[in-house]
């Protein structure tokens, strides 16, 4: 009986560094194909689930079409002058509100216990983390054509042509995906998913309004226009009406990337540290 009962873990250690042999740390090419496997499983989750494009497909049209309308008038004399300063800002808006949701559905999935089940696979950690933040290339893409196209509706005539208004498509939908390595830090640090809404409510609301988004920051007191004018949001949106309208390639499409970065060399890592920690 004894002899059975030594023999038992002994099998089941054996085992377990068969496999860590076998399958040792993922290197970079598995760490990619693994990424890429969680992207598509983000993607089909998506399709199964088409509430979680609601943000995605109705903001865009929503907010373009009531803020024109609202405030056309009383900022620009008309709907169609406003459309060329509202459209970009509401491109930067509604990405910045999708990215958002990464941080939100990470702890939903955390809190189901889905992480659980990566752990005890084989497979990078990271993978889990960074499909997501993939596959929601995806959701920006949408969400910017979407603006784009309802401003066209709306008779917005982009002076940049195509080139500049795909150039801005991409610059918002890059940066966007930078930024949602902050609301996936917070992700991982929030309690429920109902706390990172909360907590990214609160800083993704102040940065969208008090920029120049809506409304020329000349008109706004000094102290608020100089904050605007720092505001990596009002950077965002002054590159993408840069490559929209006049289809120029600005100083603020710099400014732009070296935000982007800045975010994803301090969020990225912070991000990963704290997901495993959480594990």
């Amino acid at each position: 009986m004894s002899t059975t009962v030594l023999e038992a873990p002994a099998t089941v250690l054996d085992a377990s560094a068969a496999l860590a042999r076998t399958h040792g740390r993922p290197g970079i090419r598995d760490t990619a194909s693994q990424t890429l496997a969680m992207a598509w499983r983000a993607l089909k989750k998506m399709r199964r689930n088409p509430e979680q494009f609601f943000d995605v497909a109705l903001q865009p049209l929503l907010f373009t079409a009531m803020f024109a309308y609202v405030f056309g008038g009383a900022i620009s004399g008309d709907v169609d002058s406003y459309l060329p300063l509202l459209i970009p800002g509401i491109v930067a808006q509604t990405v910045l509100t999708t990215c958002m949701a990464t941080g939100v559905q990470l702890r939903e999935d955390m809190d189901k216990g889905v992480f659980d089940r990566f752990r005890s696979l084989p497979m990078s950690r990271v993978a889990p983390l960074a499909g997501p933040m993939v596959a929601d290339l995806v959701r920006y893409l949408i969400a910017a054509v979407l603006t784009y196209l309802m401003g066209l509706l709306l008779g917005y005539r982009p002076g940049g042509g195509v080139p500049g208004v795909a150039g801005a498509v991409v610059l918002a939908v890059v940066t966007g995906w930078a930024i949602a390595w902050a609301f996936t830090w917070i992700g991982t640090l929030a309690r429920s998913a109902r706390s990172v809404q909360g907590i990214s409510m609160m800083i993704l609301f102040p940065l969208t309004f008090l920029s120049n988004a809506f409304v020329p920051a000349d008109t706004l007191p000094g102290w608020l226009e100089t904050f605007t004018k720092v505001n990596p949001v009002s950077h965002l949106v002054s590159a993408t009406r840069d490559l929209a309208n006049n289809g120029a390639i600005t100083a603020q499409v710099g400014w732009t990337l070296l935000t982007g970065l800045v975010v994803i060399v301090i969020f990225l890592p912070l991000s990963v540290v704290s997901y495993r920690r959480s594990l």
